[in-house]
């Protein structure tokens, strides 16, 4: 497998550096009709690029300090759905102002009693009429309060089987009965929320795909996240990579301290280690395999990875890292202080560490499901009621 990307003199390259020379300040409308935003995209929204491809519009985009819109959760999680499920007037009305960020959307997954089981969402849509009347809690709701829009998993049919009762809706955020409520992380930031919904009319237009299907796109937004939440930052694809942190100390002229030197040399490794995955993901969309539960492996080795980057950050920065908000060996404090709080969530959240070994060892190495917990629980009450009966 050739692990480098195309030379210098590359098509494809000049093409995007004609265009960028042409836009040399693009807003996110520019980007986004370009295709530049999600080139991998099918027309009009991006460029039906194969992976290469994508990846030369990533470097360039890069080299010119171009920055994309960011609008993390609708282009990477509610976007790929829309594309693929969405009807011609969903697709019409919503994905352009996604991808240029005029419109941020969040994720309504997660509730109090439904995060490493998904499936157990026990908010209700019920349809009447032309609407559905949505009743529930969500939590852990990245962005909820500056979206316009989120994507949401209800159950519409409770008598069905808990994977088979659900559905996938798009909700505005501003109807009447949703009611946001900011949750505020140790590093003082403000990106989770809780989000209620009381007697909520939600037009049936909303619906996206079929009524009771929604499990299927649920899992084909969890598998777009997990790519998404481990690209090269260490934060969910944003912030600090290894390489930034390997080069600060070199720049900086090293460390001598032998222990330090190591940890330096394995974050490097772990790095070349998920570069080399990465790469290998492309190579099997290049042969036109689909996304599979390799995002699952990308992210299980991903997140630790982030840990640990920002601890080595942390001890680089020696005993005021302690107290304040300061960088490794004097370094800018943007990203690492912050990072080093944030980052024990980043094996949690997009499927903690132990789902992902779950999903690893059942659908890769074909290793028996886990048991079921409550199946274990009814077997052993039955054992115990015979054993009292019997007595």
């Amino acid at each position: 497998m050739d692990l480098e990307l195309a030379p210098e003199d590359d098509p494809r390259r000049l093409e995007v550096r004609a265009w960028l020379a042409a836009h040399p300040e693009p807003s996110g409308r520019d980007l986004a009709e370009a295709g530049y935003v999600v080139p991998h995209w099918p027309r009009p929204w991006g460029l039906d690029a194969d992976p290469m491809t994508q990846l030369l519009v990533d470097a360039e985009l890069k080299r010119a300090n171009i920055q994309r819109p960011i609008n993390p959760i609708g282009i990477g999680h509610c976007g790929p759905i829309l594309v693929k499920h969405g009807s011609e007037e969903q697709k019409n009305r919503y994905i352009m102002p996604m991808l240029s960020a005029d419109e941020i959307w969040c994720q309504l997954f997660s509730e109090p009693e439904a995060g490493s089981d998904l499936a157990n969402v026990a908010t209700r849509a019920i349809k009447e009429g032309d609407h559905y009347i949505v009743n529930g809690q969500k939590i852990w709701t990245s962005l909820a309060h500056a979206a316009k829009f989120g994507i949401m998993l209800a159950r519409t049919n409770p008598d069905a089987p808990k994977h088979a009762g659900l559905s996938y809706f798009i909700v505005p955020m501003d109807l009447p009965g949703v009611e946001v409520t900011p949750i505020v992380e140790m590093t003082g930031m403000h990106l989770f929320n809780q989000v209620f919904f009381t007697d909520v009319r939600l037009p049936a237009e909303n619906l996206i795909g079929e009524e009771n299907r929604g499990w299927e796109l649920a899992k084909d937004t969890l598998a777009n996240e997990r790519v998404t939440l481990a690209r090269e930052g260490a934060q969910w694809g944003w912030g600090p990579a290894a390489r930034d942190l390997v080069n600060l100390v070199k720049d900086r002229g090293g460390v001598s301290d032998p222990v330090m030197r190591q940890r330096l040399a394995q974050l490097y490794s772990e790095g070349e280690i998920l570069r080399i995955h990465s790469l290998r993901m492309v190579a099997d969309r290049l042969a036109g395999k689909p996304l599979g539960p390799e995002s699952s492996v990308r992210k299980a080795l991903s997140d630790p990875h982030g840990q640990h980057i920002f601890q080595t950050a942390r001890d680089l920065s020696g005993p005021a890292g302690l107290l304040a908000e300061v960088g490794p060996l004097g370094a800018d404090p943007l990203w690492w202080a912050n990072g080093f709080l944030f980052a024990p969530a980043l094996t949690i959240g997009g499927g903690t560490s132990e789902v992902l070994r779950n999903v690893i060892g059942e659908r890769i190495l074909g290793l028996p499901r886990e048991p079921d917990p409550d199946a274990g629980r009814a077997w052993t009450e039955t054992r115990r009621t015979k054993g009292a009966q019997a007595k």
